[in-house]
Parts: structure tokens; C-alpha cells; sequence
């Protein structure tokens, strides 16, 4: 999980995960806004993670860590997490111990686009404000941020489409079976294969969004299959290269993600390379979200979704140091800090691999609203 809050206390495998002036048994701990420091109003905001399990989720968390600890939120915000290990009954009930607790705001990566709807709509009936993000909710009772899943699956099915040239056979690596995510980037690219009759999909499975369980679920159905012209990917798809490789089958063209081993391939890798199209879901969200949660309490911003753009990178324009870290472990998302020109939120390194700050602040550029 990497290094956790200075102030804050952390107890895996979701159990309670309290702000430091509570563990301390300080007052103020009932519920509303704490004291920040110079005596302005410091906002409790909380973190519900339903899934820890794979490098993105870790990411994810400690960019979260990370934001907490520069300016301006280390002055205004109370922050907490908590991981439900994928169980809306145990997400379901850590929200509602923070609805008893009177947090401010709760930003929720959900196990279940509708299984958390009612607690949340009891959340906001009690003022709460609830952002939800990457594998967001249904109910209109919570905001969301999120870039555009349909389009993710879609523009890896169009680019992967365009480079067989409409024709051939393709695996689909899908994500978490039941989130929001995995369901709407396999509608986006199910539009794209409508559209190309000559292709056939022969198998799709899930990956898990993580690269030892892509590799070991490829490995399991390649001998099973014929040859592969093309892999689309939603996640692990560093994981899948390597059952290829392990399998003595050629490389094909992949459309995939951000994992840093699959960007390795596009520039050459163990001898190998791949010519690719790599999207990236910002682990960042969590501190886009964290954001808009903040402007939001301070009356700075009004209560609207918020949708930012995927990074992404083909043979052409990956770039080591900045698309892509040679010395880094394969399965890393590269996509944890925003590359473009004009960045949502640049992070450093440090942040995503172990929660460490960036420095004294962090500016986030929320798109207007």
C-alpha cells in the first residue's frame, strides 16, 4: 500500500481509517469541519475505495496521500481511506459509519454502479457531498468525475480496427466483471466491432485492470486458440505481451493501457517491440476529485460533473522519462501525472509510488465548469 497518512491512522483491509484529531480522541470529532490551521475551516474529506487489488487502486490511494500532504490541502482537509476489498456490503457499511461520523464530503471509486446508490443518497440527504469517480454510481445524487469510458474502448477498438485494416482476429482483455468501467469500454469497442464485420473477437476474458492476472489468464487461453492478429486491452496488458512471448507467439498490434511495461514494448523491450496505442485512466482522478470536493465545500465552485481528457501515446510520441520509466517496475501506470500541455494535475513520481508530496502544493486545473 505504500507509506501512510503522517496524521492519519490506516488499517487495511477496511477497517477504520480515522482523521489524525480523532485518533487522538480531540474534540471536533462528532461531525462538520475541523479547524485548519490560522483558525480557517479545515474540511473532513473521505476516500471509499472499493477495490485495492491491483497497481492502478494503489496508485490511485496514493496520489490521495500525496495531495493531503501540499498545499492547499494540508491547511484545509482532513482526509481518510478506506478499502472495501470489491464487497459493496463492507463499502455500503464503511459509508455509513462515515455518514454517523458527519464527514464533509466522501469521494467513492464504487464497487457497484447501482449497489451503493441508496447509502449515498442517504449521504447526501444528510448534506454529505458525494463525488464519485473512475468507477462511478447512477444515482444523480452524487457528481462524478471520470473521463468518458465509452470512448476509451472505443478509440482502442478504432485504432486497433483501422491498423488491421478491418479484418483478422483479436482478443478482448476485459476489467472488473460488474463495475461501471469494465462494462462501458466493452460497449465502446462492441461498437467498434459492429462496425467491422471482418473482424472476429475469438475469446475475451477478464484481466482484473492487473498484469500478473491478464498474463496468467492469457496464458490459460492461448493454446486453446488461432492465430491472433490484434489485442485490445482494458488493463494488464504489460501481462498479456509477456503470455505471448512465454506462448512463442509473434507480437501483434495492441491497443491497451498505461502500464509502463506496455509502453516499454512500444519503444523495445527484452528484444521485442510492439506497435501500439496507449490509453491511460489518470490515477489522479482521485485528486481531481479531491479538488472538486474542496472548491465545492468553499463555495468556489458549483455542484457539476466533471469530465477531463485521457493521456495517451502511440509509437511516436512516447517518451522515456515522461511517457514512459525505463526503471520502473512494469505494471506501474505511467499515466499518473498528466503530460500535456495543458495538464490537469502533474505529479511527481514519488507521489504515486509511495504517497511522498511533490514539493510544497499542487496546482489542479479543473476544466471550467
Amino acid at each position: 500500500m505504500g507509506k501512510g497518512f503522517s496524521r492519519w491512522e490506516f488499517l487495511k483491509g477496511g477497517g477504520a481509517a480515522l482523521t489524525g484529531a480523532c485518533a487522538l480522541g480531540l474534540a471536533g470529532c462528532g461531525g462538520g469541519s475541523s479547524q485548519g490551521s490560522g483558525g480557517g475551516k479545515k474540511f473532513r474529506i473521505a476516500l471509499s475505495n472499493s477495490y485495492i487489488g491491483n497497481q492502478w487502486r494503489i496508485e490511485m490511494v496514493n496520489e490521495f496521500k500525496a495531495a493531503l500532504k501540499m498545499e492547499p490541502y494540508k491547511s484545509q482537509v482532513e482526509g481518510s481511506v478506506y478499502n472495501s476489498g470489491n464487497e459493496v456490503s463492507k463499502q455500503s457499511q464503511q459509508i455509513s459509519n462515515l455518514i454517523s461520523q458527519r464527514v464533509d464530503a466522501i469521494l467513492v471509486d464504487a464497487a457497484s454502479p447501482t449497489g451503493l446508490n441508496g447509502i449515498l443518497e442517504q449521504a447526501a440527504a444528510q448534506n454529505i457531498l458525494v463525488v464519485s469517480f473512475d468507477n462511478t454510481v447512477t444515482t444523480t445524487k452524487a457528481l462524478q468525475v471520470n473521463t468518458d469510458q465509452f470512448k476509451f474502448g472505443e478509440k482502442l477498438a478504432s485504432w486497433l480496427a483501422g491498423k488491421l485494416g478491418g479484418k483478422g482476429n483479436v482478443i478482448m482483455v476485459t476489467g472488473v466483471p460488474g463495475t461501471y468501467v469494465d462494462k462501458q469500454r466493452n460497449k465502446g469497442a462492441d461498437s467498434v466491432w459492429k462496425k467491422n464485420p471482418g473482424i472476429k473477437v475469438v475469446n475475451r476474458f477478464p484481466g482484473q485492470w492487473d498484469s500478473s492476472v491478464a498474463q496468467r489468464n492469457t496464458a490459460s487461453v492461448l493454446p486453446s486458440l488461432p492465430k491472433i492478429d490484434g489485442i485490445w486491452a482494458q488493463g494488464g496488458t504489460d501481462g498479456v505481451l509477456k503470455a505471448f512471448l512465454a506462448a512463442n507467439r509473434p507480437l501483434p498490434p495492441t491497443a491497451g493501457e498505461a502500464e509502463n511495461g506496455f509502453r516499454k514494448f512500444m519503444i523495445g523491450y527484452q528484444g521485442h517491440k510492439v506497435e501500439g496505442f496507449s490509453i491511460g485512466q489518470p490515477p489522479f482522478l482521485s485528486v481531481v476529485a479531491l479538488e472538486l470536493a474542496r472548491q465545492i465545500l468553499r463555495g468556489d465552485r458549483p455542484k457539476k460533473n466533471v469530465t477531463i481528457p485521457f493521456p495517451s501515446v502511440t509509437n511516436k510520441t512516447v517518451k522515456k522519462g515522461v511517457t514512459v520509466f525505463p526503471g520502473v517496475q512494469d505494471s506501474f501506470f505511467d499515466a499518473f501525472t498528466d503530460s500535456g500541455p495543458n495538464a490537469t494535475v502533474k505529479m511527481c513520481l514519488d507521489a504515486a509510488k509511495s504517497g511522498k508530496p511533490c514539493g510544497s502544493s499542487l496546482k489542479v486545473s479543473l476544466p471550467k465548469a
